[in-house]
């Protein structure tokens, strides 16, 4: 069996309907993964569900609010239970709120945290009471963790936490045989950037900012998460992996 299968693994990945997160989950259904799609909207969920079958995956749906703790920990524990085993979780699931920092208050604030970050603490550590040895968490961040722009203060803060909690996890679950990574896309054409990108000066810049001079495709973040979630990263934890095309290492 190839070190990047995933074959018998059970996969929980957040945020998994459309965008990143669908094409990460089909990603991992196609490395031999059960994945159980994550998601609010549950049309969406099926819909996504029904994607990964069609392709010969094996899926399930799981619908639960993120910031809804009891339930939460119910349906990791349910997954747990039906499958009898809980390999890998992916934090993928977040929101945005761009705005002045004179817009923006510490309500807002909180309620970003809250989904952001609170939420990934929380299920990481449901999941790693429930994972057995050799179990991976894989946190999705962003390039703006480590590097910021004006008027987007709340999410700079969440993702740089999440990329602070990535490694505290690694220390304190490595003994228990558990993996935590992080992969940070950059620009990525998905939905929820259909404005820029259909705006052709972000295009531009683009252009001259980043290594490949273009969007990344959502497929393109996939083979990063798979890796980190596979037998071929067993020695690798605490790490975050820049998805970009370039954009931190230009200039």
């Amino acid at each position: 069996m190839s070190d990047f299968s995933l074959r018998d693994r059970v996969a929980v990945v957040t945020g998994a309907s459309r965008g990143l997160g669908l094409q990460i989950a089909l990603a991992l259904a196609r490395a031999g993964a059960q994945v159980c799609v994550h998601g609010r909207d549950r049309a969406r969920v099926d819909a996504a569900v029904r994607a990964i079958v069609a392709e010969g995956g094996s899926a399930a749906p799981l619908v639960f609010a993120l910031d809804d703790e009891a339930a939460a920990e119910g349906a990791l524990r349910g997954v747990a239970e039906r499958h009898g085993r809980l390999d890998v979780l992916v934090n993928n699931a977040s929101a945005r709120d761009r705005r002045a920092l004179d817009a923006l208050d510490a309500a807002a604030l909180r309620r970003l945290l809250e989904i952001d970050l609170v939420a990934p603490f929380h299920l990481a550590r449901c999941a790693a009471a429930l994972m057995r040895s050799g179990g991976r968490i894989v946190n999705i961040t962003s390039i703006a963790g480590p590097i910021a722009r004006g008027g987007d203060a709340a999410y700079t803060a969440a993702k740089g936490g999440l990329d602070a909690l990535t490694r505290a996890l690694a220390a304190e679950l490595g003994p228990r045989g558990i993996g935590v990574n992080a992969v940070a896309p950059g620009y990525f054409a998905t939905e929820a950037n259909a404005a820029m990108v259909a705006d052709a000066g972000v295009a531009g810049w683009l252009a001259r900012r980043t290594s490949f001079g273009r969007w990344g495709e959502p497929r393109e973040i996939a083979g990063a998460v798979v890796f980190l979630a596979s037998p071929a990263a067993s020695y690798i934890t605490g790490q975050t992996l820049a998805v970009d095309g370039g954009y931190l290492a230009h200039f």
